[in-house]
């Protein structure tokens, strides 16, 4: 069933599938600045070296499992086409089952941008439809900023977003996104963060925020 075999010809971007509902779209445009940066260097090269992760689903459509940021980043910027990789051949499962399978393997994440658990169906058919969590934005430059290590743990950053979504007021988070950033590093070396993939310990002047009422 796995065949982790890169697929040459390029697949459209406006056929790749979303496995997850959100994405920063601070980070989106983070990406997209570096993306113009590159284009006049080494745009293909860097294309090449970036392939998509996908599983092949219903109709033999191409699901994306991971880079979601990039390819929402590159849509935006224009570009057409990327290569991607194929982790598994999972068409010839109907539907229901194909999400079940994925939502089994951690290969998919059916929540909202409030941290909300939907049903599959609400997970969005195009990349172009991912709608925005700052929270999880707010994870992607916690985990820049050191406050917790990359894991390979599955949607590492979504349970970031969400252990901030707890104790970080959303205007914060989109008024002040530098005093949101300082607020979460701290939270992030405190005992509460503990059980969450990365967490580098405690910090010396352990300083808690209230949650929002």
């Amino acid at each position: 069933m796995t065949t982790r075999e890169p697929i040459l010809k390029p697949v459209a971007i406006s056929a790749l599938r979303p496995t997850q509902m959100t994405v920063g779209l601070r980070e989106v445009r983070e990406k997209r600045k570096q993306w113009r940066e590159l284009t006049e260097k080494n745009g293909p090269e860097f294309l090449g070296r970036h392939m998509v992760p996908t599983v092949l689903g219903p109709k033999g459509r191409h699901y994306v499992l991971d880079h979601h940021h990039l390819v929402r980043a590159l849509h935006d910027e224009g570009v057409k086409q990327v290569l991607v990789t194929v982790e598994a051949d999972l068409s010839a499962l109907p539907k229901t089952s194909f999400w079940v399978f994925l939502d089994n393997r951690a290969w998919c994440h059916p929540y909202d941008a409030k941290g909300v658990r939907r049903a599959f169906v609400d997970i969005p058919t195009t990349i172009a439809g991912l709608k925005d969590d700052p929270y999880r934005s707010l994870a992607g430059e916690l985990r820049r900023a050191g406050g917790y290590a990359k894991e390979t743990v599955p949607f590492t950053e979504f349970l970031w977003a969400d252990f901030l979504r707890r104790l970080i007021k959303p205007k914060l988070v989109t008024d002040d996104f530098g005093t949101a950033l300082s607020k979460a590093l701290k939270l992030a070396r405190s005992a509460k963060a503990q059980h969450l993939p990365g967490w580098c310990g405690p910090a010396d002047d352990d300083q808690g925020v209230a949650p929002p009422s």
